[in-house]
């Protein structure tokens, strides 16, 4: 079965590809599994020089594939680069540091020697959305692959360009071959993958109805997986807030992306006191950005990722204004052959809108006014998603204890949420479970296996 990958800023067809029949996706399973043999030998130290040399190819071919992601899903040139950079540095991250957080630990039993090891659990299966390309499949994959698993990407079928050049790149890095491949399955064999004894475990990003069902399967088949699903990240602005340093933030934390990231600041949460000093100047740094080509160096928003994705925000939109939601700035999509939409802030919404209820993703900004910090941090928790947030206070200590109190995987306390290797990352309730990056994502998919020792006696 062929499909087409499209341009979007274009709406034109960029290439034809084809689903791999099923006796190919299981050969290139097959080989992984063996390939997983091989590669499990190795030493954490004999592993690190081949994610030295990843980082260097990743760097040596950053422009082409900038060019490749910007193509396919929309990105600004400027973001695709800097997608491919953090990329490089993350696996320099995980490079200097694996041996220290994969080391073996002491524990003081009751025995002679009491010692827990980190080992490879064998394949890990990963289905990566297309909004990072690069950074959401190597985010995975390099910690899965230094810990001395093997990886098979299913990547979103609109980025199938840059699932194959992330092959070529462990490719052109010198690993072992097969220890890392892409496929092109339909649905029905990714199930019978989760089902089978070659995959040991499953790695998705996605929205939150993917996330369940590919949970009922990985659960129903006892296979360990890691869920990264939506996020309504809220921005909470506390009434001594410096209102011009925030309101950057909230432009930087919206618009990432277009707005389609999961960490995306989603509700703006504002304190009555300051609302309308802030909502005016988010709004006047909000028409400011640049919308267009997003191979123009000087463009700041590309495209959204297709049609389907302008129609779903011009009917997020249209229901909340239809019960109150005042539009401050955008609001209606940019006439042309892509899918452009600008830059959107809304005032007066509430619970029980589409933008504050639901996962908006693009770039429209909804203020929600409340009375105080308690009101702020009730409406903040008052969502089924939880996966990052961040509070914007001069009081530094305020914004750790609110931080504190807000359901989320991170908070950020005046910065806009953002992955950092060395930090963990992933959600709670409907944003998913289990962590990526730092050491607790690098031992999501290992056998934490306990080895203890008595004297004979």
């Amino acid at each position: 079965m062929g499909f087409k990958t499209i341009n979007p800023a274009s709406g034109e067809t960029i290439r034809t590809w084809q689903t791999m029949d099923s006796a190919k996706v299981w050969e290139i399973a097959r080989l992984t599994q063996t390939a997983f043999r091989k590669w499990r030998g190795l030493t954490v130290a004999e592993r690190i020089p081949h994610f030295e040399k990843l980082a260097a190819v990743l760097r040596e071919n950053q422009d082409d594939w900038a060019v490749l992601i910007t193509t396919e899903m929309g990105k600004p040139i400027t973001e695709a680069r800097a997608e491919i950079e953090k990329c490089a540095w993350m696996t320099e991250v995980y490079a200097a540091n694996a041996e220290a957080w994969l080391a073996d630990e002491k524990v003081a039993v009751d025995g002679r020697s009491h010692t827990v090891i980190f080992q490879p659990l064998g394949v890990v299966f990963s289905i990566m959305p297309w909004n990072y390309p690069f950074w959401q499949a190597l985010r995975f994959a390099v910690p899965g692959l230094l810990a001395g698993n093997a990886s098979l990407l299913k990547h979103a079928s609109n980025v199938t360009g840059c699932a194959f050049a992330i092959e070529e790149a462990f490719v052109k890095a010198g690993f072992p071959a097969d220890v890392f491949r892409t496929i092109v399955p339909d649905y029905e064999t990714v199930s019978d993958l989760i089902a089978s004894d070659i995959v040991q475990g499953v790695s998705l990003t996605g929205s939150t109805g993917v996330g369940r069902h590919i949970g009922a399967e990985a659960g129903r088949n006892l296979k360990k997986v890691v869920l990264e699903l939506g996020g309504s990240d809220p921005f909470i602005v506390l009434e001594d807030a410096d209102i011009d340093f925030t309101a950057r933030g909230a432009v930087a934390g919206r618009m990432l992306t277009a707005g389609q990231s999961c960490i995306a600041s989603k509700r703006f949460i504002v304190v009555r006191e300051i609302a309308e000093a802030f909502a005016a100047r988010f709004t006047e740094l909000m028409t400011e950005l640049k919308v267009g080509d997003p191979r123009d160096e000087s463009t700041q928003v590309g495209s959204l990722v297709n049609p389907a994705a302008v129609t779903e925000l011009e009917e997020q939109l249209a229901q909340s204004v239809a019960l109150g939601a005042r539009i401050l700035c955008g609001g209606q999509k940019i006439p042309g052959p892509g899918c452009f939409y600008p830059p959107t802030v809304v005032t007066d919404t509430r619970p029980g809108m589409r933008l504050v209820d639901e996962e908006v993703f693009g770039p429209i900004a909804p203020i929600i006014i409340v009375n105080d910090e308690a009101e702020a941090v009730a409406l903040a928790n008052a969502s089924e998603f939880g996966l990052g947030g961040s509070v914007w206070t001069r009081d530094l200590v305020r914004g750790e204890r609110l931080a504190r109190e807000v359901d989320s995987g991170t908070l950020f306390v005046n910065s806009i949420t953002k992955s950092d290797p060395r930090m963990p990352f992933g959600g709670v309730k409907n944003s998913g479970l289990g962590r990526e990056l730092s050491h607790y994502g690098l031992k999501e998919f290992v056998n934490v296996k306990g080895i203890n020792v008595y004297d004979h006696g």
